[in-house]
């Protein structure tokens, strides 16, 4: 099975200061013959994230460091960059149009990983119970760590 982790999962895994860490590596650790994807969208959310002060405070790293917690990911045999499938797009835009009369910043995300999830043929994994409840709304497969 593909699994398709948000960024805040990403970060919980990345980050021991998260407070959802424990809770991201213990889904992490009994996975068995499981992929976990990033995508680019997560790759790059993961990097603004772990060199950004106001998340990290003292743990804030450099660019150099953020992608060395990225590459080291990239060396779990569970881990893989998944480039974007080129129905994305399509996928993409029919996961905003509930949103097309309102202004949806974070939405937009949500629906990106939708999207991305569902042309890799992978289950959505967030700490977000309001992406969570979008997915299953869509009947996307997904998966609340709590």
């Amino acid at each position: 099975m593909s699994y398709l982790a948000d960024i805040n999962v990403w970060l919980a895994l990345s980050w021991g200061g998260h407070p959802h860490s424990s809770t991201a590596w213990n889904w992490f650790r009994a996975l068995v013959d499981d992929d976990v994807l990033f995508c680019r969208f997560t790759q790059i959310g993961l990097l603004r994230l772990l060199t950004t002060k106001a998340v990290m405070g003292q743990d804030c790293l450099t660019v150099r460091k953020a992608w060395g917690v990225y590459d080291g990911w990239l060396r779990d045999p569970k881990v893989e960059f998944r480039n974007e499938p080129a129905e994305v797009d399509g996928l993409f835009r029919r996961a905003t149009v509930p949103f097309s009369s309102t202004s949806a910043p974070r939405a937009l995300g949500d629906c990106y990983l939708l999207a991305s999830s569902q042309a890799s043929s992978a289950t959505l994994v967030t700490l977000d119970g309001g992406l969570y409840h979008l997915a299953r709304k869509t009947d996307q497969d997904a998966v609340l760590l709590t």
